[in-house]
């Protein structure tokens, strides 16, 4: 792999680890600082995350829009020699406050995915430009999963740890870029500085006037307000309702991070051949909203890892065996798998049994 490909992979990694590496040792974090009770620490949680993925918002067209006019290599090791600095910040942060302002300026240097793709095309050629812009969506996958898993691990070690690794990594990062990162921007291509193309709002705009997409819009909108209940108040709640530990938060996190992109990167386009999308849409809909429910008054830690995991499984099972030209038509294919998995559990029980007096 050319290093320059290298180096865009780990700073979308980065970009991508940012959203997940506070969220195991959020609760601990805050009432470390602010002290109270975990409803108020949840409370002060859900406005660090809101500023963070703010900020990434509000500044992605904008940074996109300086690499255009001065140049990818400067935005990227600006943006990640700030992150590294922000880190720190956090690191040693004594105040809410200060935990506010480094979540803001944090927003602001993960904002750099599209300067990181932009740079990529520009290295790319013509054949290998959809290759690479795969190994983007692969990167930001793996931060979003090292992310949780990283600040749960070291959450371990307490609640600074998380910082203090990111910073190394995005400090090596930085020093990486600086020796192997070469410029793409000539004035060939060099656009100037507009606010109109700045602004993050422009695209929803214009993809509004689009007939029929203004009501998908609003779906997508609701749909994600829902299903971000997972990073908002997962860590939270688990603490809450089991006394998990950061590193227990951080491996349920990792592995919802796993499971989404298995199904994203391959299972979702047998579903979709299977069922459709308007049907995928619909049963999607109405298995999160199962799951959403009993995980509202589960009270077992074991199944509530286990409903993570459990609708992906048993709904492709259902799928591979229902879809038309299937080999074995078998409605009840996922009490097949579900029977051998406890089974499974039985022996596992039975050789734990002690051994006789």
């Amino acid at each position: 792999m050319r290093l320059p490909v290298l180096f865009i992979l780990i700073t979308v990694m980065l970009d991508a680890m940012g959203i997940g590496l506070i969220v195991p040792v959020m609760p601990d974090l805050i009432r470390e600082i602010q002290g109270g009770t975990l409803a108020g620490a949840a409370l002060w949680g859900g406005v660090l995350s809101t500023v963070f993925a703010v900020m990434q918002f509000l500044f992605s067209p904008l940074l996109g829009n300086l690499s255009d006019r001065f140049g990818r290599r400067p935005v990227l090791l600006i943006s990640l020699a700030v992150m590294t600095l922000d880190y720190l910040v956090m690191a040693v942060a004594g105040s809410i406050w200060l935990l506010l302002a480094g979540r803001l300026v944090g927003g602001i240097t993960a904002a750099t995915h599209g300067t990181a793709s932009a740079y990529m095309a520009d290295i790319s050629a013509a054949r290998d430009k959809a290759a690479n812009f795969g190994l983007i969506g692969a990167g930001f996958g793996i931060g979003f999963v090292l992310g949780p898993l990283i600040g749960g691990t070291l959450g371990e070690f307490g609640t600074r740890a998380p910082f203090y690794a990111a910073a190394a990594l995005a400090a090596l990062n930085t020093a990486f870029g600086y020796f192997i990162l070469r410029e793409t921007v000539t004035d060939q291509i060099r656009r100037p500085f507009l606010w109109s193309r700045a602004n993050p709002l422009g695209a929803f705009r214009s993809v509004a006037r689009l007939p029929a997409i203004g009501n998908l819009l609003w779906v997508y909108f609701i749909y994600s307000v829902a299903f971000h209940v997972y990073p908002a108040v997962w860590s939270f709640f688990t603490m809450e309702r089991f006394g998990w530990s950061p590193q227990t938060v951080g491996l349920s996190l990792a592995l919802f991070g796993i499971m989404m992109a298995l199904v994203q990167g391959g299972l979702i386009r047998l579903v979709l051949r299977w069922l459709g999308e308007w049907r995928t849409v619909v049963y999607g809909h109405l298995f999160d909203t199962v799951a959403f429910g009993l995980i509202a008054i589960v009270t077992s830690s074991t199944l509530a890892l286990a409903m993570i995991v459990s609708p992906l499984m048993m709904t492709s099972v259902f799928a591979a065996f229902t879809r038309p030209g299937a080999a074995v038509y078998f409605p009840g294919a996922p009490f097949i798998v579900s029977l051998l998995l406890m089974l499974l559990s039985l022996a596992l029980f039975l050789r734990s049994r002690p051994p006789a007096a």
